[in-house]
């Protein structure tokens, strides 16, 4: 079946310049202008002169005026819908996003939704779409097609490299991608809000060789939702009742894919502190992995509030690409992200320019 767009091509908003009224020329017995008329007195010849002056001053100047600038053009890029992307055990539906000015050698975003959400509706409610268009990487958008919408990361099967479940499917998008888009395999990317975050640190988890960094808004540790008895619900940690030891929370991320020795992904963590469904103790708990999983301390090397209501601390380094950036929003429930977090994440990907994003 052929790819589909899932939304119309947005108009454009350019259109031609209105030229200016033309001037009128002399009226019926006006004196010839420029040259003095025979017998007329000195005040009626210089204001002849005077006349003929003035029009080809007017001229120079609008000849030298700048031309007002023709209205940029709205983007023409739809979101798709692509079917037919690979291994899928679970039946994930997958969009994808290609802005008019992506990159020669483009970046890939995996965004991944919040229960009861969709890949369109995560496409059309954050900022994602537009820094796309901005910074001309490309958007996957994988869409949880079981009840309620959330994605697994409480089964066994998700919980480990190729194990098989939901991680499988997203994994085939990434690889369909990679060959139909030229991608850069060196600049992977993943982000998602509460069940969307909760993924995103499994998926950082089981494949650390496929993506560069995450960004967790409103999430819980890898393996912190895993059951035995096929709930997709765990409450205990659902309430910020779980507590390990940062080793502890390392080995389970190092246990979905056992023997990878190589690079870890960066990790960037968001949390508000009056989260009822995941709770804000899940905040704390994240870091621990991951500075953990990093193998650097749990004491921050730096802490700012980059805006009203932000603590931002950073482990392991200082700059906008630290191996783990922590970030907690004051008086704010489970509603994240919110506007200029997107931009963020990209800055801590590296997407808009800022910092470097090369090979490992």
């Amino acid at each position: 079946m052929p790819d589909t767009p899932t939304s119309p091509a947005a108009p454009s908003r350019g259109g031609p310049l209105r030229e200016g009224p033309a001037r009128e020329g002399p009226a019926h017995g006006e004196p010839t202008r420029g040259r003095p008329v025979r017998g007329a007195s000195p005040r009626t010849r210089a204001a002849a002169l005077f006349g003929g002056v003035l029009p080809l001053l007017a001229a120079l100047f609008l000849a030298g005026a700048p031309t007002a600038a023709a209205a940029p053009t709205a983007p023409t890029a739809q979101l798709v819908e692509v079917n037919d992307f690979g291994t899928n055990p679970t039946g994930l539906r997958m969009h994808q996003y290609v802005p008019d000015g992506v990159a020669a050698r483009p970046a890939l975003l995996v965004a991944v939704h919040y229960c009861t959400g969709s890949g369109p509706a995560f496409h059309n409610g954050t900022e994602f779409k537009s820094l796309a268009d901005r910074y001309g990487f490309i958007i996957v958008y994988p869409s949880a097609t079981r009840s309620g919408q959330c994605f697994d990361v409480s089964s066994q099967q998700a919980l480990r490299r190729d194990g098989g479940s939901d991680p499988v499917g997203i994994k085939s998008m990434i690889d369909h991608v990679k060959q139909r888009n030229n991608v850069d395999p060196a600049r992977v990317f993943v982000v998602g809000a509460s069940s969307g975050a909760m993924m995103t640190n499994v998926l950082l988890g089981n494949y650390p060789d496929v993506f560069r960094a995450g960004a967790s808004f409103a999430g819980v540790p890898h393996s912190c939702f895993a059951t035995t008895d096929g709930s997709g619900w765990n409450s205990a940690c659902a309430n910020g009742q779980i507590n390990r030891s940062g080793q502890q929370w390392g080995d389970l991320v190092r246990g979905a894919y056992p023997g990878y020795d190589g690079p870890r992904p960066r990790v960037q963590i968001w949390h508000g502190t009056q989260d009822n469904t995941l709770r804000y103790p899940n905040f704390g708990e994240q870091i621990k992995q991951w500075t953990n999983v990093h193998g650097v301390s749990e004491n921050p090397s730096s802490t700012d509030q980059p805006q009203s209501g932000w603590t931002r601390t950073r482990y392991g380094g200082t700059g906008d690409q630290a191996p783990v950036e922590a970030i907690s929003i004051a008086n704010t429930g489970h509603n994240l992200p919110q506007g200029g977090q997107a931009a963020r994440a990209v800055t801590f990907f590296g997407l808009d320019g800022t910092g470097a994003t090369s090979a490992r």
